[in-house]
């Protein structure tokens, strides 16, 4: 792993953050992970006007100049394929829910990549996403809901935990979006629904569409995703991945024709440009 803090390279073994940082006392923080292809970073410009979005909404500050520099510093010496992990929190603040006067830490830093298998399967999780919190759709570090239901999902044998919002409507994954079949086109939920504004998603809709291919965002029952013939995530680090089960009820297929296509234009396209 290479580290940057604030400006500077670090080992990474060396203690970087105080005990009293917002991120750790109350998980005041958002944050990005980018795709590192070749030593270059993915779709880098829309993740940090990400990052910007889901800093404003948390009240934070942050200077997209500066986390670009530390972008820079722990790409220099170029690995091929990793993941990149941009991390802006509240800073030093005090032990509570109010944040303190002093500078948001920032930090970047590399790892491996996640080796995903050809296919996963999904669980449907019996907690719900609240559409209308005041987090929704902001990518933050306060994580903990994703943690105990990937490994509720993780305990029943699927790869990914999935969930509706209160509504009952399919909403998101952990750390996915989800389309699927419907009706004989790909919807996907709306941001509405309170899913994150994934990055992936977003250039996959856009290219799709610009191929003339029906895709919606759609808002729709939780049930309509077990019924499904064909489904796939998204995300940053898995582009187009195929679904081969729902709640242990295996798809017609998988990947399916309408996932294959997507796959398909996604990898045609973000070949073209390493930061579309």
């Amino acid at each position: 792993m290479t580290l940057w803090v604030n400006g500077c390279l670090v080992a990474e073994d060396e203690p970087v953050l105080r005990a009293d940082d917002h991120g750790v006392v109350v998980g005041d923080g958002v944050f990005e992970t980018v795709l590192v292809r070749e030593g270059v970073a993915f779709a880098l410009t829309r993740h940090l006007q990400r990052l910007a979005r889901s800093a404003e909404g948390l009240g934070l500050s942050v200077d997209v100049a500066t986390v670009r520099a530390g972008v820079d510093a722990v790409l220099a010496d170029r690995p091929e394929h990793a993941r990149l992990r941009i991390t802006l929190t509240g800073g030093p603040s005090p032990y509570g829910s109010d944040r303190g006067r002093g500078t948001p830490t920032v930090l970047v830093a590399t790892a491996p990549l996640t080796d995903w298998p050809p296919t996963t399967d999904v669980a449907v999780v019996p907690w719900t996403r609240n559409e209308r919190a005041a987090t929704a759709g902001l990518k933050t570090t306060s994580y903990a809901d994703n943690v105990v239901a990937l490994q509720w999902a993780h305990d029943r044998g699927a790869g990914e935990a999935i969930f509706a919002n209160t509504r009952g409507e399919v909403c998101e994954g952990t750390g996915s979006n989800i389309f699927y079949a419907y009706d004989g086109r790909l919807v996907t939920p709306p941001l509405s629904s309170g899913c994150l504004a994934g990055v992936t998603r977003e250039l996959l809709l856009e290219w799709l569409r610009a191929d003339g291919i029906d895709v919606a965002e759609t808002a729709l029952p939780i049930d309509t995703l077990r019924g499904a013939a064909e489904a796939f995530l998204t995300s940053t680090t898995r582009d187009v991945m195929p679904i081969a089960r729902v709640d242990g009820q295996t798809l017609a297929v998988a990947p399916g024709p309408l996932t294959q296509q997507a796959a398909d234009v996604f990898a045609r396209n973000a070949a073209k440009n390493d930061d579309p």
